[in-house]
């Protein structure tokens, strides 16, 4: 079960939610506790240990029971090596483990999220966040409690020790305690600020190198390669001057701390040496009171790592929690229903639509009703808002205003799992995965056979392209599907929709950047696509729109003209101007731009 289906990201507190993630892995996190303070105690006991030896042991020259203890002690120490072992392991295996979850849930969230969450934010910087990120807060997770622990646990045993040898120099010592804590506060909260400006900064690298790598083919042809490493250089510049300001406070923060606990062993010399004095202390208890200062401050010394642990991992968390409690633009209705035995008819009420409530309108007071197994059209100037018609009727954004029907149903009353499974979409740009031509047809129903998939694969008249192919349907089609031609890319995608057998599909200029003879290669696949089918064709090439049952002219945000072929070209509007430009210049393939 995902932790995010247990946990309220957005009303609990972040300490709540930071540690539900320990709760799948708690024995790992017991085990590692439960050795740390094995190693804790084994810390403790050996300057007492000494203390007695030195008081008792040598002065009645019980020679057999000093060496006893030694061995003991040795025993004891390589067991203490052992125990560092499984807290290195496990520990560190339980800190993968909290970071697997969180990945888990983030990813599975950025997946929930709406088209205008990835509008606004670049691939980069997501994956800096799903990555770099929360390797810091695994860091933490591991680390943190057990530093924690084993610092408290050391410094306690420590103090109630110290106090029994010489209570006068243990308040002595740890008066200064205090001290270390105002001062760790206060660079706790600078280095706090300045970190989360180095995960910022880290992102927008990410970003950037992300970018430059995808369009690294485009830079190469526009001979723009110092282009790309200039603007490169300057999002580096800003990572350094983070870094830069980030490494001041933390160096002024190790250096306060060095200072401290190097000065400690001083102040203890000192002052043991007055008690000596005095004569209420010996000198077995000054070195045992020196060990215990040499066991104190390696505590402290942890302490100190936590803290600057605990800002990097705090930072990423504070981003981790920044993106789970975004909630998506688009959400089902409580009372969503599924979307069942589709027919395929399309209403568009009155509907209008805007990216953002500040920006201008994209469509307006559209009204269009497309029957059950109608092939329409849509043509237009680019900007016009055919693409985002399209995109409205599997709800990759909601209207802004008016309604659109499926089979009778306002599309916002089901659920988008429902109705996204009963529409198809064929887009111009055609994106492959990193993965084999069977698995990338396979997509289109992650449940299907290989047998299914083959014969998709042959509706789709890829599948004699696919076997001549060296590997056949496990040719590896590249980073995006490189290693293919634009028309078998639209192909393998077009088996996807024939895999998926949706009621309703989208052809989104689906052969606008192919040529016009691979374009006529591939159209049979199209006619059979859209057979028996509701379809929208959204072309700017002519040869995709004599067919159709109805042509839809969108221009200037609205549905200017709406007709077969025929009735247009009588109508003598803007459809009939474009086919006459088409004719005039003598072009069968005329771009309707």
């Amino acid at each position: 079960m995902n932790v995010s289906t247990r946990i309220d990201y957005h009303r609990s507190h972040p300490l709540k939610i930071f540690l539900s993630y320990y709760v799948p892995h708690i024995h790992l996190f017991l085990l590692d506790m439960a050795c740390a303070f094995l190693i804790c105690a084994i810390d403790l006991s050996f300057p007492y240990a000494s203390r007695m030896a030195m008081n008792t042991l040598l002065p009645q020259s019980m020679y057999q029971a000093f060496f006893m203890v030694i061995s003991i002690f040795l025993l004891a120490y390589i067991g203490k090596g052992l125990l560092y072992l499984v807290v290195s392991y496990w520990g560190h295996t339980f800190g993968v483990y909290v970071e697997a979850d969180m990945r888990r849930d983030l990813l599975t969230h950025l997946e929930s999220l709406s088209f205008g969450f990835f509008d606004k934010n670049r691939t980069g910087a997501l994956m800096s966040r799903v990555t770099n990120d929360l390797f810091e807060v695994t860091e933490l997770a591991h680390h943190g409690p057990e530093d924690l622990f084993i610092s408290s646990v050391t410094l306690v045993g420590a103090f109630c020790i110290m106090c029994t040898i010489e209570w006068r120099l243990a308040v002595f010592v740890f008066s200064v305690v205090p001290l270390f804590v105002l001062f760790t506060i206060f660079q706790r909260r600078k280095m706090r600020h300045v970190n989360l400006n180095v995960k910022a900064e880290t992102a927008q690298i990410n970003a950037t190198i992300e970018s430059s790598i995808s369009g690294m083919r485009t830079a190469k042809a526009f001979g723009n390669e110092e282009s790309e490493v200039s603007k490169f250089r300057a999002v580096n510049g800003q990572f350094i001057k983070a870094k830069r300001r980030y490494y001041k406070v933390m160096a002024v923060f190790q250096g306060g701390m060095e200072f401290s606990t190097s000065i400690m062993p001083v102040l203890v010399i000192g002052a043991g040496g007055y008690f000596i004095m005095k004569g209420t202390m010996d000198y077995a208890d000054l070195v045992a009171f020196t060990l215990y200062v040499t066991t104190f401050i390696t505590p402290v010394k942890k302490l100190s790592s936590f803290v600057e642990q605990y800002m990097q991992g705090m930072a990423g968390f504070t981003r981790f929690l920044e993106l789970m409690r975004t909630k998506p633009e688009i959400q089902d209705s409580p009372d969503a229903v599924d979307l069942e035995a589709v027919r395929g008819e399309i209403t568009f009420d009155h509907v209008s639509f805007r990216y953002s409530e500040d920006g201008e309108d994209v469509l307006r007071d559209v009204t269009l009703s497309i029957r059950a197994g109608e092939k329409v059209a849509i043509v237009g100037p680019s900007g016009g808002g055919k693409t985002t018609l399209c995109q409205l009727i599997p709800r990759f954004y909601d209207v802004t205003a008016g309604q659109i029907f499926m089979d009778g149903q306002d599309i916002r009353t089901v659920t988008q799992n429902s109705l996204r499974r009963n529409v198809g979409i064929v887009q111009q740009d055609v994106f492959l995965f990193a993965d084999s031509i069977l698995e990338n047809i396979r997509y289109g129903r992650p449940d299907a056979t290989d047998e299914e998939v083959m014969e998709a694969a042959l509706r789709a008249e890829i599948h004699h392209d696919i076997m001549a192919m060296p590997e056949g349907y496990h040719s590896y089609v590249g980073e995006r599907g490189v290693m293919l031609s634009g028309g078998q890319k639209q192909r393998i995608s077009i088996a996807r929709v024939f895999l998926k057998d949706p009621p309703v599909v989208i052809l989104d200029e689906a052969t606008s950047a192919l040529d016009s003879v691979t374009e006529a290669k591939i159209q049979a696949s199209f006619d059979a696509l859209c057979q028996g089918r509701t379809s929208l064709v959204i072309a700017h090439r002519l040869s995709t729109v004599r067919d159709a049952d109805r042509i839809a002219v969108v221009e200037r945000e609205q549905i200017i003209e709406q007709g077969t072929h025929d009735a247009l070209i009588e109508l003598g509007g803007v459809y009939a101007r474009l086919v006459d430009a088409q004719q005039r210049i003598g072009q069968q393939d005329f771009d309707l731009h």
